[in-house]
């Protein structure tokens, strides 16, 4: 009878180290200076670098795959798919359908980036620009800008403007007119003025008063990916 136990315990365990070890669709956008692909495809960056950094220490084989960020999220929340995504925001909302890592990285503080011709009166707050009628917000879908802005914004409901694509797109989309500005990270905030060149010239950086500090960011994996991953990871992540 023991013996029996223990090769039923024993087919368990290599189960589910088995199941441990199956390939993981990891996913990711180009998005400087967080991850931009390097030349074997793995994401290299302020995020991308500790990401792949981790899974390779944990010795956790993986197929990297570049998705627009709604397919990212639809994917981790298929149950059926064992997939992860690099550099997301913990929120209860996405608790409900993910698994997060340890932080990877934690961005510097939060910036508005307008365009050059919109003004605004000096020591101005983050609340009064978005209380302001004029003014006309863009937002990428599906994300969040932490939890002080995301209440905010529900609070105040400023003028909206709802973007699927990606940074390049809302930038396009801010030159055109459709919206006054944008959040962005300093991080991303300042790569974008320091590469763009005379694009650039076209955007300033503002910090209104009441600017939140960074998010920290995170590994986001499907709940079909083993807690088992998630541990192994956690123990390679070096950020701190």
């Amino acid at each position: 009878m023991k013996r029996s136990v223990l090769l039923v315990m024993s087919g368990l365990l290599a189960a589910s180290c088995c199941k441990a070890q199956e390939t993981i669709i990891v996913t990711y956008s180009p998005r400087p200076p967080y991850h931009t692909p390097a030349p074997d495809g793995s994401p290299v960056g302020l995020t991308g670098t500790p990401a792949a950094a981790a899974f390779q220490a944990a010795g956790i084989a993986v197929t990297w795959a570049i998705l627009p960020t709604n397919r990212q999220l639809a994917m981790v929340k298929d149950r059926r798919a064992r997939s992860c995504s690099i550099g997301w925001f913990r929120t209860p909302g996405r608790e409900r359908y993910a698994k997060f890592t340890k932080p990877i990285y934690r961005d510097k503080a939060w910036l508005v980036l307008a365009r050059a011709d919109y003004n605004v009166p000096d020591g101005v707050t983050l609340e009064l620009m978005l209380q302001s009628p004029a003014a006309h917000l863009l937002v990428k879908d599906n994300f969040s800008y932490g939890p002080e802005i995301d209440a905010m914004l529900a609070r105040l409901r400023p003028s909206t403007a709802v973007s699927t694509g990606g940074t390049e797109q809302m930038l396009q989309s801010l030159r055109a007119g459709a919206a006054d500005f944008l959040f962005i990270s300093e991080d991303e905030g300042g790569y974008l003025m320091a590469q763009g060149g005379e694009r650039a010239k076209r955007f300033k950086l503002l910090r209104p008063g009441g600017m939140p500090r960074g998010e920290e960011r995170h590994i986001m994996c499907g709940m079909s990916v083993p807690d088992e991953v998630i541990a192994q990871l956690n123990k390679a992540i070096t950020f701190k």
